[in-house]
């Protein structure tokens, strides 16, 4: 009698195991089943929670929880570009199943690293051009996204300027030479500013040590206004530079409505967060099978027009009603 009930104790404990086991089993292979990607920042997680916000918000959208059915390695740059490589090798030791980045050096890096892990790109300026991709229609290999192209943007934000301060003849452009796409912007840039009479003094800057020796040459200068290009080193340092701008008085157009927000006067440019939020098609896309080489490049859907009333008051422009109407946003 006592055998079978220590034999039935034994075999209820066998089968607790199993079901265990088996529980644990299943559960590991979840896990494993999850897909996991990269998500390579050019500054910090604070500075760019105004798009990774967006882009968590596309991924919830599709359907994918955070920690439960997608999971996402997260390295950021902190404003220098020379980390790119370490992060990058980072993120393909985890195994992650595709990258996703924004901007063109941070692009042209991953196409560096890997021809194999899919990358999704976001807000690259001329990514035929820089070589990134064949096409926007069928941008071949592992690589496709969202651009945020856009040739005469360049000469619109000079155009605005002029229709703010119709006398303005001196100008200072912020731009960073690393990035191919900025040469082709600084080019544009001076070609729109000798068509509508303005002299444009060049301030290529490549880290934020040269910030100093960029401001102190608008001010021998004597500029009339500063233009910041779109570059993410500009970016997470934007609040210096428009504090700068605003001490002294410098008005501008802007590519990003971060800078605006920081304190600078205007910007017009497609909607970094909406392509942001896009990118997470991309990813869901190439998660059930898609090839990038298949899923051709988008172009930004809208372009923001943003203007700061309360800088304008504190550097002394008054916005005409005729651009103030064609606002997309006013900050007072």
């Amino acid at each position: 009698m006592m055998t079978k009930k220590i034999n039935r104790k034994f075999f209820a404990i066998a089968i607790s195991v199993l079901i265990l086991a088996a529980t644990t089993s299943v559960e590991a292979q979840q896990a494993k089943q999850i897909p996991r990607i990269g998500f390579l920042g050019n500054s910090t997680a604070d500075l760019e929670a105004n798009l990774i916000g967006p882009f968590r918000e596309g991924l919830r959208e599709l359907g994918y929880v955070e920690g439960r059915s997608i999971s996402i390695e997260w390295r950021w740059a902190e404003g220098k570009y020379e980390r790119f490589p370490s992060l990058i090798a980072e993120l393909i030791a985890s195994k992650v199943d595709l990258i996703v980045t924004a901007g063109t050096p941070a692009s042209v890096a991953v196409k560096k690293a890997t021809t194999s892990i899919p990358l999704v790109m976001i807000a690259v300026g001329d990514p035929v051009g820089t070589g990134l991709i064949t096409s926007l229609a069928h941008p071949g290999g592992n690589i496709t996204g969202v651009s945020s192209i856009s040739p005469e943007l360049d000469g619109k934000r000079l155009e605005l300027l002029r229709e703010v301060i119709p006398k303005i003849s001196h100008i200072a452009v912020l731009w960073n030479p690393v990035s191919p796409l900025q040469v082709v912007a600084e080019r544009e840039t001076q070609d729109a500013a000798q068509k509508l009479g303005m002299k444009m003094l060049s301030l290529g800057v490549k880290a934020a040590e040269e910030l100093d020796k960029a401001f102190a040459a608008v001010l021998n200068e004597r500029a009339g206004a500063l233009l910041v290009l779109a570059d993410r080193l500009f970016l997470h340092h934007r609040k210096r530079i428009m504090d700068f701008a605003t001490k002294h008085r410098l008005p501008g157009v802007h590519a990003y409505v971060e800078l605006v927000e920081a304190g600078g006067l205007m910007s017009y440019g497609p909607s970094y967060p909406g392509m942001h939020k896009r990118a997470a098609y991309f990813v869901d896309k190439i998660l059930k099978g898609a090839k990038p080489a298949d899923l051709p490049v988008e172009r930004p859907a809208k372009f923001e027009l943003v203007i700061n009333l309360k800088a304008a008051k504190q550097i002394g422009v008054t916005i005409p009603p005729s651009v103030l109407y064609r606002a997309d946003r006013v900050i007072k």
